[in-house]
């Protein structure tokens, strides 16, 4: 079944290659259509030794203990002209496996798919799946400054599904607003007619500095439980020195206590992420992070004080060619409760060695 699912997808991928070929140059300019891939293999060896090879259950990528695997691999097509673009990515690997574990069958593969058009100078509309407009990660580890992702980007939406129109007046400011299918969704909740929304507003007043708000309201609950949740994801990324750059994130969310109620239960996220380029090979980066979610909205722990973590990491990073990563990280986590599985006990931290090596082109 899934060998058929790949091949459905990949006559997709080659039919949306032919279509962006065919494009009227009377209508689009300057067109190009571009191929890349990515691929992450890891090996993970978490120290409370998990019977059945699985992380904590908060963690979608790299999650799998004391095996081989592969994080992601993906293959994308790009399309772009002056008028209309589009993307077509394809993916496999344990991230999908587990973060995309809700969606039908058919879409578990794809990482992106999307078309938009220009209708303004400056104002595109795109519909689609597509990345999530929240959050400072991704699931392509080299394009993060860490290896594993945080506690904050796992448990927030990687992707989306609706339409969004951005306006880009000039080369400092972005506002983006969106129609969303959900809290990282495909397929809509069964039983939801309520829409979900999105904001974005991103600043850079140098080349050196970015500074990002993103919003985001609806129900990720049939209507006959409605819950709405709002949430808020603030961050900035600063390049201090050519050597030396820092990640400052703060996600706050609310969400009704049960439908109809005003009352609100809360949960929030700060990160620090510093990185230092020891060479233009060779680079360290250590984080520091929080999440308390009391109430259990986002990671139900069933315990008294819900999960309440702190979390550090140290990695080391080599990169031996222009298109190759090595990555080597240390990770605690320190909970509040004992919520981690030891054995036959729990206990209230968790710590784990990850290795990977990415390549792509």
């Amino acid at each position: 079944m899934k060998i058929k699912v790949i091949l459905i997808l990949a006559s997709l991928l080659a039919a949306a290659i032919t279509m962006f070929a065919q494009d009227s140059t009377n209508i689009n300019k300057n067109r190009k259509l571009t191929f890349s891939g990515y691929a992450e293999a890891y090996y993970s060896y978490d120290l409370n030794k998990p019977s059945g090879h699985l992380k904590p259950g908060f963690l979608y990528n790299y999650n799998r203990h004391n095996e081989l695997n592969l994080n992601l691999a993906m293959l994308k097509a790009n399309y772009t002209s002056d008028r209309v673009r589009g993307n077509l990515a394809l993916m496999t690997g344990t991230y999908a496996q587990y973060n995309l574990a809700a969606e039908p069958s058919v879409f578990q593969y794809v990482y992106e798919a999307n078309v938009g058009i220009r209708v303004g100078r400056q104002v595109w509309i795109d519909a689609g799946i597509m990345p999530a407009h929240i959050g400072w990660e991704s699931a392509i580890g080299k394009d993060c400054p860490t290896l594993t992702r945080s506690i904050a980007a796992e448990n927030s939406p990687y992707y989306e599904t609706g339409a969004k129109i951005t306006w880009t007046p000039n080369d400092k400011w972005l506002f983006s607003a969106m129609y969303l299918n959900g809290w990282q969704r495909i397929r809509k909740a069964d039983g939801s007619q309520t829409p979900s929304f999105g904001t974005q507003i991103t600043f850079k007043p140098s080349a050196k500095v970015l500074l990002n708000w993103s919003t985001y309201a609806g129900s990720d609950l049939p209507d006959s439980t409605r819950q709405m949740r709002y949430f808020s994801d603030v961050y900035g990324t600063f390049n201090i020195t050519d050597c030396f750059s820092l990640v400052a994130g703060f996600d706050y969310g609310i969400q009704q206590v049960a439908k109809g109620s005003s009352s609100y239960n809360s949960w929030y996220s700060p990160v620090i992420i510093g990185k230092v380029a020891v060479t233009d090979k060779i680079a360290v980066a250590g984080r520091v992070e929080y999440y308390s979610d009391a109430h259990g909205v986002i990671i139900n722990t069933g315990t008294g004080n819900g999960f309440k973590t702190l979390g550090y990491s140290l990695n080391f990073d080599v990169s031996p060619a222009n298109n190759v990563l090595f990555r080597i990280e240390g990770r605690v986590f320190d909970g509040k409760d004992k919520i981690f599985i030891r054995g036959t006990d729990l206990a209230n931290t968790n710590t784990s060695l990850t290795a990977s090596l990415s390549v792509w082109f």
